[in-house]
């Protein structure tokens, strides 16, 4: 096993942290896992806030090595683009929360400059019609 300091990215936040590499597999200490992702290790399994996960008959998530990084991923339901040579990882959103950012029909709030280089953020417009033009060269 080669301990490393890890990137890990989730919701745009950037959380640098040792991590433990073996072969395919990346372990995060219980410590680590919380302050990047915000979820403890408990008895009962894998908690944040009031929602907590059970890991019985997961054996394999949580050892005595720390919490699988791709184990932890999937008991969430949510994408993991890992790049061990590159030691990053990204953690999205789940199908679920995208589907209901999706139905609720708001748009994620943005900040762009416009041609004269005034920032204008999306939010600064709620409750207003826009309207939006996109453009892209390729």
């Amino acid at each position: 096993m080669i301990r490393n300091s890890f990137t890990l990215i989730d919701e745009g936040r950037v959380h640098v942290t040792p991590a433990t590499m073996a072969g395919e597999r990346v372990w995060l200490t219980p410590g680590a896992l919380q302050a990047a992702f915000g979820w403890e290790v408990k008895p009962r399994g894998l908690c944040k806030d009031d929602r907590c996960i059970p890991v019985h008959g997961h054996g394999d998530v949580v050892t005595d090595a720390g919490v699988d990084l791709a184990g932890f991923a999937a008991l969430l339901s949510r994408p993991l683009a890992l790049d061990l040579e590159e030691r990053v990882a990204c953690l999205g959103a789940s199908a679920t929360d995208r589907a209901a950012k999706l139905a609720s029909l708001d748009a994620p709030d943005f900040t762009l400059p416009d041609v004269d280089g005034t920032m204008h953020s999306l939010s600064d417009y709620r409750g207003q019609k826009i309207l939006l033009v996109a453009y892209a060269s390729w």
